[in-house]
C-alpha cells in the first residue's frame, strides 16, 4: 500500500506548482478537468494528490532543520569552509536569525504551499465533484491537512494570515494566534465525522485520529498558544485515539524497526505517517546525509557503498582493501544536555545513536587510514602527508570541540578529529535498500500513539482530569515497560516527563514545541547558545512574505 499510495502522487503530482513565501493562498494549476471530476473513492485520492505531494516535500529538511536545529536536540556545527551556508545553522542553533535566515522563509514556503494547493484543490472539488460520502470525506481529507499546516504556522511563526478561499488576489492581514488556534479547531471539529477509520486503504491518508491527534497537540499547548489551559480537552482527545483500539505501543523488540526503511502500513504506532519513497523526486528524506558519520558509508549500506576496488578511505585495514565508501556529508549531531536524557543503560533507545568506539558487523574496531594532517589539522611533526592509521570512536560534543585556531567560534575543524566529533542519530536508519541515490524508503510519522499516551499524562500532572482508569504514574510506566527492563517508576513529576519525551521523540519534530511548554527553550546549550529572549518563541514574519504583503505584522521582537 506504502508503494501504492506514492504511486497515485507521483501520477497526479503538478508539473507548476507554484511555491509562495508572500501569502497563503497560492495559485495552482489543476489537472482537475470538467471531463475528469472525481466520483469514486480512489478518483477522489488521486485528486487530492498534489496536497499531500506538498506535504511531503520539505517536512524532512526546511521544517526539520527549523524545529530541531533551533533546539537543543540538534546542532549543526560547520568543519572549516564546511556548513557556513549563509550562518543559517549557527543562526538557528543560537537564536540569532533574522527574517532574512533561509530556513526560516523555506519552512514558511513550505506550508504555505500546502495551505495554498489546499484551497486550490477544495475550491475545485466542492464547486465540480458530484455530492455524496465520497466527496464529503475527501473535503475532510483536505481541510484535515490543511488544518495541520497552520498548526504548525501558529505554533511556529504565531500570528499568520488567514486564507481559505482560492482565487482571492488581495492578501489578507494577520490574524492573532488565537484566531488561528480556534480556525483550526473548527476546521478539524467540523471535518472528524467525515474522516475515515484508520486502515491499510488509509495509510498516508488523514483519518478521524490525526484530527484527534492535531486536536491534542494544540490543548496541550493552549496555555502557550492563547493563555488558556485546555488540559482536559487534550485528555479527551488522548480517550479518542486510546479507546479506539485502533493502536498499540510496539515492543522493545521491534521499537526501532518502525523507523527503518521497511517501515509502513503495518506500524501500530503511526497514527499518521508521511510515506517517503526513494525513486520520487518530489520530496527528500534523506536524513543518513546528515546524521550518519562520513567514514559508516559503507557500514551502514549508504547509498550503494560497498566492498569494490576503489578505496577511500582505506578502512578496517586488518580485514583487507577494496572498500568503497560513498560518504555522507555527517555533520548532524546532538548536544551534551539534550543526550543527557538517555542515563538508563538498559533502555532500547539508546540505539538510536552512534557514540564512542565504532565496528563492524563482526564486532571488529573499525579503522580509518589517512595522513597525519588529515587527521589533525594542527599537526606540527614530520611527514604530514605519510600515512595515519586510527581507530574510529565518535567522541561527544562538548566546550572544547571548538579548537583554538579554528575559524570561529561555530567551527569544530577540517580534519577527522572534527569530523568524528559529535553524537549522532541514526533511528531513521540508512536506507540500505536503495543503492543509487541518497533518497531514503523511511516513512516520517507525524503522529505516534506514545505521543498520545505521554501527552495524555501530561495533561494529568498539569492539572486536568484522569480518565480509563488511568494515571499519569501508569501511563508513562506504560511506555517504559516495552523500552527498557529498568523498573518502573514509583512517582512521576513534570520533569520526568520530559525526560521521557526527548528518550522516545528524538528527531520526530517535536523537541522545540516541547522546550518551550516546558520553560527549557531560553536555556544555554550546545555551542554558544545563550540566547534568553522570550520573543524567540516565535519566529519572524520572512522578509519575503512582508514584501508581497503590507498587510501583515511582524512577530514582537523583529
Amino acid at each position: 500500500m506504502k508503494k501504492i499510495f506514492l504511486g497515485i502522487l507521483s501520477l497526479v503530482a503538478l508539473a507548476g506548482v507554484i511555491s509562495s513565501c508572500q501569502k497563503l493562498n497560492v495559485a495552482v494549476t489543476s489537472e482537475i478537468t470538467p471531463d475528469s471530476y472525481p466520483k469514486t473513492d480512489a478518483q477522489f485520492t488521486s485528486a487530492e494528490g498534489p496536497v499531500f505531494v506538498a506535504l511531503r516535500a520539505d517536512y524532512a529538511t526546511s521544517y526539520w532543520f527549523l524545529q530541531s536545529c533551533s533546539s537543543d536536540e540538534a546542532v549543526l556545527a560547520t568543519f572549516g569552509p564546511n556548513w557556513i551556508d549563509g550562518n543559517k545553522y549557527v543562526e538557528l542553533h543560537r537564536h540569532t536569525w533574522t527574517k532574512d535566515n533561509a530556513w526560516v522563509n523555506s519552512a514558511w514556503t513550505y506550508l504555505a504551499n500546502i495551505i495554498g494547493t489546499a484551497n486550490q484543490t477544495i475550491s475545485v472539488i466542492r464547486a465540480s465533484a458530484p455530492a455524496g460520502p465520497a466527496k464529503s470525506t475527501s473535503l475532510a481529507e483536505l481541510k484535515t491537512v490543511r488544518a495541520l499546516a497552520y498548526y504548525y504556522m501558529l505554533d511556529s511563526y504565531g500570528n499568520v494570515p488567514l486564507d481559505t478561499l482560492y482565487g482571492v488576489t488581495t492578501p489578507n492581514p494577520t490574524s492573532s494566534r488565537s484566531q488561528v488556534f480556534n480556525f483550526v479547531e473548527s476546521e478539524l471539529k467540523l471535518a472528524i465525522p467525515y474522516l475515515k477509520n484508520p486502515s491499510t486503504a488509509t495509510y498516508g491518508l488523514p483519518t478521524k485520529y490525526l484530527a484527534y491527534a492535531i486536536l491534542a497537540k494544540m490543548y496541550l499547548n493552549a496555555q502557550v498558544y492563547t493563555g488558556t489551559s485546555r488540559n482536559d480537552d487534550c485528555i479527551a482527545a488522548c480517550d479518542q485515539i486510546i479507546s479506539s483500539g485502533n493502536y498499540s505501543l510496539e515492543p522493545m523488540s521491534t521499537y526501532l524497526q518502525q523507523f527503518y526503511p521497511t517501515n509502513g502500513p503495518s506500524q501500530k504506532e503511526f497514527i499518521f505517517a508521511i510515506p517517503y519513497d526513494a525513486s520520487t523526486t518530489s520530496g527528500n528524506m534523506f536524513f543518513a546525509r546528515y546524521d550518519l558519520n562520513r567514514n559508516l558509508g559503507i557500514r551502514y549500506s549508504y547509498s550503494g557503498s560497498t566492498a569494490g576496488a576503489y578505496t577511500d578511505p582505506v578502512m578496517n585495514k586488518d580485514k583487507g582493501n577494496g572498500l568503497a565508501n560513498n560518504q555522507p556529508s555527517g555533520p548532524r549531531m546532538t548536544t551534551a544536555e539534550y543526550y543527557a536524557n538517555f542515563d538508563d543503560p538498559n533502555d532500547i533507545r539508546n540505539k538510536q545513536w552512534l557514540s564512542g568506539q565504532q565496528y563492524w558487523q563482526d564486532g571488529t574496531p573499525i579503522m580509518v587510514s589517512t595522513t597525519n594532517i588529515g587527521y589533525n589539522q594542527f599537526y606540527s611533526g614530520g611527514s604530514p602527508s605519510a600515512a595515519y592509521v586510527y581507530s574510529l570512536v565518535i567522541t561527544p560534543l562538548s566546550s572544547t570541540s571548538v579548537r583554538p585556531g579554528t575559524g570561529g567560534s561555530f567551527d569544530l575543524g577540517n580534519d577527522e578529529i572534527a569530523w568524528n566529533t559529535g553524537i549522532r542519530n541514526i533511528k531513521f536508519l540508512a536506507d540500505y535498500t536503495n543503492t543509487i541515490s541518497r533518497n531514503q524508503n523511511n516513512d516520517v510519522p507525524l503522529f505516534r500513539y506514545s505521543d498520545i499516551i505521554l501527552m495524555k499524562a501530561e495533561a494529568i500532572l498539569r492539572g486536568g482530569t484522569a480518565t480509563l482508569g488511568a494515571t499519569a504514574l501508569s501511563l508513562v510506566n506504560q511506555i517504559k515497560a516495552v523500552r527498557t527492563t529498568t523498573a518502573a517508576l514509583t512517582s512521576v513529576t513534570l520533569t520526568d516527563i520530559y525526560k521521557e519525551r526527548c528518550k522516545e521523540l528524538a528527531w520526530e519534530n517535536w523537541h522545540r514545541n516541547d522546550m518551550i511548554r516546558f520553560g527549557q527553550f531560553e536555556n544555554s546549550y550546545g555551542i554558544g547558545k545563550t540566547d534568553a529572549d522570550v520573543n524567540h518563541r516565535l519566529f519572524p514574519i520572512p522578509t519575503t512574505a512582508l514584501a508581497t504583503n503590507s498587510r501583515l505584522t511582524q512577530n514582537p521582537g523583529y
